[in-house]
């Protein structure tokens, strides 16, 4: 698991290879990714925005940016956590991704918490450093 915290707010990131939505053969691999965003802080945040940089394993880079996550902008009160499962296709067996969320306080000031970079790998496969 990959961790990080900004500002009191924890995300951690598991990803998973999933073997049944990839095809080796047609350089198609596919990883699906578990993510807790906690917040430790005293006050409640929403997740406004989403910001991802996937690099794969040639070092071709695409940004991914929206609103919120998983189609939903959730309020996360104090002590409190979101947790949601996303997917990531690469044409080669590895890569990395990090990014950040935009998160917005009580008093509407925005902030951003750092999404821990996270390599995507074959299970059982020497990793490649982007």
């Amino acid at each position: 698991m990959y961790n990080s915290i900004t500002s009191d707010i924890s995300v951690s990131v598991l990803p998973v290879y999933i073997d049944e939505r990839s095809k080796p053969e047609d350089s198609r691999y596919f990883w699906a990714y578990r993510v807790v965003v906690e917040n430790r802080s005293g006050e409640p945040v929403q997740l406004v925005s989403r910001y991802w940089h996937i690099t794969d394993g040639n070092g071709h880079v695409e940004e991914v940016s929206g609103a919120g996550v998983v189609g939903e902008q959730p309020l996360i009160k104090p002590g409190g956590s979101f947790e949601y499962t996303s997917g990531c296709p690469l044409d080669t067996p590895s890569g990395i991704m990090a990014g950040h969320y935009v998160m917005k306080r009580p008093d509407d000031s925005i902030f951003e918490v750092a999404i821990p970079a996270f390599s995507l790998d074959l299970p059982d496969c020497q990793p490649t450093y982007n």
